[in-house]
């Protein structure tokens, strides 16, 4: 039998009188390897915290029977040592004080894997980590002896890894059995059977309304007769028998009819499944480009300081494709984005291009306008579209009347890239955009890029991502950029 390394007991969590999570038991066994997932803010980072011991619940209990290892993905790195060899596969820079995003995650996982743990506790590892990166994890998770608990946002990864998927929802965990590709399967055969149950609930309860309706109307009917003149009444003898016998059908058809509405209200109600409505963001004619290429360079040398990242390079992206770029970390994808923004040297831009540029960790707004009131400002859309939209990046209900000051760091790049898509641009450039965004919101940005009848020039180490919308990629190698198909 499995030993047991985690085991939580009757957990409550809470954080100003709200429910964070509330587990009767979970438990981790010694090869189990487990996918966290739900959207952000739901509770994944705080039950892998739990596990870990960084946190305490507010009540219950958590047993912990083997030692592990705890990747928390918005952390520095700590002062620790890290074997020399694992720092060389994952081209961690020596000596040096500043190191980007890749690399500070690349430190952390040598860090990680420079000693065995029973149990890896991982939050998020692929955020900022290119392909290779990526590649390095999965060989080293693939065939580690022992207990994976895995939060991350990367389809791909999951599906690779897990066997096992814990979702995290409205403070409850749902156990499901597979990758990530069989849990969407299953959710997608409880969304169908939930269709069909909330049919079936219609149908049950239109049926019962109308056997009560018909039961009162027969009620009424015989009062009706009841109330005949004396004249039409044979006797006297026979008025009282027939007015006693019409006054019992009467209460009985009441007493059926009322039956009928008691087994209408213990009928159980089942919720329509929220229907999925397909998007297209209308461009206005005036932004309408009629070059075959709207973005083309000759020739291009760019530099960062006195770095070389790109030399003697020529390319021509064409027009309202959707074209990814990618490479290794510090190859220049970043770099030529920004460049291209920039309308830079060596480049050709089409004189109708209008761009429109999401870049890395940059939104913070400041101003006290709410979340609808700021895309009613910056959108020529009617409000009903802008709704539908921000709803598709999980912008709902009360979450319309918050202040964008206010907003998280995710919620922040959720509305930028709405801004973006309802803005007045025939040009995108997107780099990272899936950082930081659950699955749930990568999935809508995959159709709004689908939807978008611009030109999508944009950034990703996510492979489904990737696979999902773009028909075009440019791989920046050796300084070189060369053009793939899909």
């Amino acid at each position: 039998m499995e030993k047991i390394c985690f085991e939580l007991e009757n957990i409550e969590v809470t954080y100003l009188d709200k429910d964070v999570l509330r587990i009767e038991r979970l438990a981790v066994h010694q090869f189990d390897r487990i996918g966290i997932v739900g959207k952000n803010g739901a509770g994944k980072s705080t039950l892998l915290k739990l596990l870990a011991d960084f946190k305490q619940p507010t009540g219950g209990t958590v047993h912990r029977h083997a030692d592990s290892g705890y990747f928390e993905q918005l952390e520095a790195p700590a002062a620790a040592e890290a074997d020399p060899s694992l720092m060389g596969k994952l081209a961690v820079p020596k000596g040096r004080q500043q190191l980007s995003g890749g690399e500070q995650t690349r430190l952390k996982l040598a860090q990680l894997f420079t000693h065995y743990y029973e149990a890896l506790l991982i939050d998020e590892p692929t955020t900022h980590l290119d392909q290779d990166g990526i590649s390095f994890l999965l060989d080293e998770l693939r065939y580690y002896y022992g207990a994976l608990v895995l939060i991350s946002h990367d389809r791909a990864v999951l599906d690779e890894l897990v066997t096992t998927i814990w979702e995290v929802s409205d403070g409850k965990v749902s156990v499901y059995q597979g990758n990530y590709s069989n849990y969407a399967a299953q959710k997608e055969l409880e969304r169908e059977q939930q269709m069909q149950a909330h049919e079936q609930y219609k149908k049950e309860k239109s049926r019962l309304e109308k056997a009560a309706h018909d039961k009162m109307k027969k009620a009424e009917k015989i009062a009706q007769a009841g109330n005949m003149s004396k004249k039409e009444s044979k006797s006297k003898a026979n008025r009282i028998i027939e007015t006693k016998s019409k006054g019992t059908s009467q209460k009985a058809m009441q007493r059926a009819a009322k039956a009928i509405e008691n087994r209408m209200e213990k009928l159980q109600e089942v919720e329509p499944v929220q229907a999925e409505h397909s998007i297209t963001f209308p461009r206005s004619k005036h932004l309408e480009m009629h070059n075959k290429f709207p973005v083309m360079a000759d020739r291009l040398t760019l530099k960062v300081k006195s770095q070389v990242l790109l030399e003697d390079v020529s390319f021509q992206m064409p027009l309202g494709k959707k074209i990814v770029i990618t490479g290794r970390n510090g190859s220049g994808k970043s770099s030529l984005l920004q460049h291209i923004a920039d309308g830079g040297e060596g480049l050709v831009l089409s004189p109708k291009a209008t761009i429109g540029y999401f870049q890395q960790m940059s939104y913070q707004f400041t101003t006290d306008e709410s979340v609808l009131q700021f895309i009613r400002k910056r959108s020529v859309h009617d409000e009903g579209f802008l709704r539908s939209v921000l709803d598709y990046m999980q912008f709902k209900g009360t979450d319309l009347a918050k202040k964008v000051s206010a907003l998280s760091g995710g919620e922040s790049i959720r509305l930028h890239l709405c801004q973006l898509f309802l803005g007045e641009y025939n040009i995108l450039l997107l780099d990272e955009p899936t950082n930081f965004l659950d699955i749930h919101a990568r999935e809508a940005l995959e159709q709004f890029i689908t939807a978008y009848k611009g030109t999508i020039i944009f950034v990703s180490h996510d492979r489904r991502f990737i696979d999902n919308v773009a028909d075009l990629r440019f791989d920046i190698y050796g300084k070189k950029l060369i053009q793939h198909g899909f």
